[in-house]
């Protein structure tokens, strides 16, 4: 493979692997609703502050999410919009493997 291919097959998957886990999932698809502080996250999802932080951390160094600090309080929103897209296409994929399955037991 090329280099250039190399290098943007790489940071393709440096996005992807900042999306690898259902927290930071979630994380994306409520920012796509509206922007979030990191207190609102820490209550919906019940982990310590430090945890989300690390997180939001991950997806904003994939360039998913962008950083606003308003005095105390640092809220978060999605850069990225095109995600809703994405995740949209891998809810369908999983709906159809799931028609697939069920229908072999039928």
């Amino acid at each position: 493979m090329k280099e250039t291919n190399m290098a943007l097959s790489g940071a393709k998957a440096k996005i992807l692997k900042a999306l690898a886990h259902q927290t930071r999932i979630y994380m994306v698809e409520e920012l796509a609703k509206d922007e979030k502080c990191v207190c609102e996250f820490v209550e919906a999802i019940g982990s310590d502050f430090s945890t989300i932080s690390k997180h939001l951390s991950v997806l904003k160094n994939a360039g998913i999410v962008q950083v606003d600090k308003r005095g105390q309080k640092v809220f978060y929103s999605l850069k990225a919009t095109c995600m809703t897209n994405f995740l949209d296409c891998i809810e369908n994929i999983i709906k159809s493997n799931l028609e697939e399955q069920s229908s072999m037991f039928k």
